[in-house]
């Protein structure tokens, strides 16, 4: 299955890991990007990354479901 990739601006220096998925539509609430997070669901920079608070900055990428979010 392809994955879709979405960019985000990351307007400050960095851009937290819980921020970025509710932003990007990924989840709908923090306390969903919470559980999927901690239940190793997602991926930074090609590694499971289990802290919601997990600075996301330019160049990183995050990966959940079918959706590769990049921080540009």
């Amino acid at each position: 299955m392809k994955k879709e990739k979405i960019k985000l601006r990351a307007d400050e220096e960095y851009i937290r890991l819980d921020n970025a998925l509710k932003l990007s539509g990924s989840v709908e609430t923090g306390g969903q990007a919470k559980i999927v997070i901690q239940n190793g669901e997602v991926l930074v920079n090609g590694e499971v990354c289990t802290m919601r608070g997990k600075k996301l900055r330019r160049g990183d990428t995050a990966e959940f479901e079918d959706l590769i979010l990049e921080v540009c």
